[in-house]
């Protein structure tokens, strides 16, 4: 007898323009309900694209050596086996895949193994907020009668948008772990440098805290909300488990051929006044060791990125990103690529990591972090974001960011490492990127 190969899966989508416009943050509050450990909430950094996603009609755990290759070749499958009922064009609404890969694929998974080496999902579920307008986008496998549930829930989700926001746990303890030891390991990097094993690497550490409760994504999300205005702010839930973060760092945006990626490193902290804050911004634009850490990531970003593109636009200097706590010296990257068929997949692979994340030149800078770092980023500091169906999406850095555990939480923050690298320096500047999520779990 011959075997029956099972069918393909079909993905169904179904796209609606909303007539009102909810509050995202409650949105997102008002599904945990039905959805708790399968919602994300996505927010770019101009806040002109943000998502709100519920449930899964498909996922995908990273394996493969290359998950790269492996989630374009997944969903490449899956939306060519799909249907979308949709009168709009607007990119980020139909099938849209969302979510994250781990900063090291290489790496044995512990306190990260829930998130394993990546994880992707399409929501049953998706809200789109665009600047004039909200879409619902509802998902299902099988005819069009598979998205009339999903349909009905999203409804209820609407009606249930004014729900209020959770509050935030006592903080009961904030511990740093291996404070002493980070900072011998960022000297042991700076004397490989000055051996001329590699020009530099980023090495992060971690904060540990405990709550009276569970800290819930809700609530902590509200929190980046407001004191975070100009970074972009994710949450990806996975059961009982939640990478949350407010990021200042896009790694590529893609729409249609167009692409923009953010070369971001070099730091200063703000100032408590105008004045101080002008002259650290001005310090930091004539400092060496700064500039000479941000045209690394420049450089890498222009030779990784000219292969695919007719041309790329690169000031010839940084100018400053200025967040609530640190400065930053920022250069945008813009350009068209060559060949109509390159995914944004192919680009964050070819980007990740970054020397704003990892080093340069990469392979030694990364044996480096394996040996010197003695823990496990998990997604912390690798790509996250979403990629819809007709190709066109967003990834950004996974930084100043923590992996939420019920009554816990995890926060990473890192530095980049050069030869002019002075260990109780470097952990200040630590210390500044721990802030943003320290503040919204209530630290100080």
């Amino acid at each position: 007898m011959k075997e029956k190969t099972a069918p393909a899966l079909k993905l169904v989508s179904k796209v609606i323009k909303c007539r009102t416009a909810p509050d995202p943050l409650r949105l997102f509050t008002a599904g945990a309900a039905h959805f708790y450990g399968s919602r994300f909430f996505w927010q770019d950094a101009d806040r002109e694209t943000v998502f709100v996603g519920f449930g899964c009609v498909w996922s995908c755990t990273v394996t493969a050596s290359d998950g790269f290759a492996q989630m374009e070749d997944e969903w490449r499958n899956l939306k060519g086996a799909g249907e979308v009922y949709s009168g709009t064009g607007e990119t980020g609404t139909g099938p849209v895949l969302f979510g994250g890969f781990a900063f090291d694929g290489t790496v044995a998974k512990q306190e990260w193994k829930t998130f394993g080496q990546g994880i992707f999902r399409v929501p049953q579920i998706l809200f789109t907020f665009k600047k004039d307008a909200v879409f619902l986008t509802v998902n299902g496998c099988g005819g069009t009668e598979s998205v009339q549930e999903a349909e009905e829930t999203a409804r209820t989700l609407l009606n249930g948008s004014t729900a209020f926001l959770p509050a935030l746990p006592l903080l009961k303890a904030v511990k740093e772990i291996g404070s002493d030891e980070w900072k011998k390991s960022v000297a042991t990097a700076v004397e490989f440098i000055r051996e001329g094993r590699m020009d530099k690497v980023v090495l992060a550490r971690k904060l540990e805290l405990a709550f009276d409760g569970v800290a819930s994504p809700d609530a902590v999300l509200a929190a980046l909300s407001a004191q975070q205005h100009d970074s972009y702010l994710f949450v990806l839930e996975e059961g009982s488990e939640s990478f949350i973060g407010a990021s200042p760092e896009r790694l590529v945006k893609k729409t249609g051929r167009h692409i923009l990626s953010t070369c971001l490193a070099g730091s200063i902290k703000r100032g408590r006044n105008e004045a101080e804050d002008l002259e650290l911004g001005k310090a930091l634009l004539s400092d060496q060791k700064n500039l000479s850490e941000h045209g690394f990531v420049v450089s890498m970003i222009q030779q990784v990125l000219e292969p695919f593109c007719n041309g790329l636009n690169v000031p010839d200097e940084p100018v400053l990103m200025r967040m609530r706590d640190i400065q930053h010296l920022y250069t945008p990257v813009t350009g068209t690529v060559k060949d109509k068929d390159t995914t944004l997949f192919q680009l964050v692979k070819a980007l990740h990591p970054t020397p704003a994340l990892g080093g340069i030149p990469r392979q030694p800078a990364m044996e480096a972090i394996r040996l010197l770092e003695k823990m496990d980023r998990g997604l912390y500091g690798a790509p996250i974001g979403w990629v819809d169906y007709r190709g066109s999406g967003e990834f950004c850095v996974g930084i100043r960011s923590g992996l939420l555990k019920e009554d816990r939480a995890s926060l990473y923050a890192g530095c980049g490492v050069v030869k002019e690298s002075e260990p109780e320096e470097e952990y200040k500047e630590t210390s500044v990127k721990f802030t943003p999520m320290l503040r919204a779990l209530g630290g100080k």
